[in-house]
């Protein structure tokens, strides 16, 4: 269906004020929506309608009480990072001992987190995870064997997202979830506090595109791991 005359108006509108604002610095303001009835002898709701337009794109950002201005660029989500990177952002020597490192076979849980059939071969990584040489994290990751052939067979890596890097698996988005718990004996003794002491528990599955390539439980001591988000607005 042809579109009518408004709706010609509205992409004129919003094209114009889309020239207008290219290369303009965050914060300019954007022309009122008074100025564009008057200039192309529209309604106001077209304006708005191709305003509105914008705002959604990110070109534009309305800011309650003052006005309609130039967009400040969105923030796009963080990197996913493993222990490694983490720690030395926040300054910390990463240093890891290996716990165990063998193949299994995939139990329910695992399996459908894997996205692999009861029973497949998976790889299972346990390590202590410690941070200027204090113990910080007990890590259980499970990896699809498929996806990382020879893995065991050869030195381990010290990291293990630079090792699928490697293979061009990096992850590129992941499912997290963090749960406050208390140790149990075996988590209290690794981790060298006091059993029943506080913990945060973490949880994730990470893909590289489409392929699950981790799913790992951690453990950390609550009292020397602080979880820091990014947060900001579409």
């Amino acid at each position: 269906m042809a579109p009518d005359g408004r709706t010609l108006k509205h992409v004129q509108v919003r094209e114009y004020v889309r020239s207008l604002v290219s290369g303009s610095a965050p914060g300019s303001p954007a022309p009122s929506e008074r100025e564009l009835v008057h200039q192309f002898s529209v309604a106001r709701m077209t304006v708005r309608q191709a305003m509105d337009a914008l705002v959604v794109e990110g070109v534009l950002e309305r800011i309650p009480g003052r006005g309609t201005f130039v967009a400040r660029p969105r923030r796009t989500a963080s990197r996913i990072v493993g222990f490694t990177e983490e720690m030395a952002r926040r300054g910390l020597l990463s240093e890891s001992q290996t716990l165990l490192a063998r193949r299994e076979q995939a139990g329910p849980g695992v399996a459908r987190a894997l996205n692999l059939t009861e029973g497949d071969a998976v790889i299972h990584w346990r390590r202590l995870r410690c941070a200027d040489g204090a113990a910080m994290c007990l890590e259980d990751a499970y990896l699809n064997e498929v996806l990382l052939p020879g893995f065991l067979q050869s030195a381990l890596p010290t990291s293990l997202y630079d090792a699928f890097e490697a293979r061009g698996l990096r992850p590129t988005w992941a499912e997290d979830s963090i749960a406050a718990d208390l140790a149990s004996p075996d988590e209290a003794v690794h981790l060298e506090m006091e059993r029943g002491g506080p913990v945060l528990r973490h949880s994730r599955r990470a893909l590289a595109g489409e392929k699950v390539v981790e799913v790992s439980r951690s453990v950390y001591r609550a009292d020397r791991y602080t979880l820091w988000v990014q947060l900001g607005h579409a």
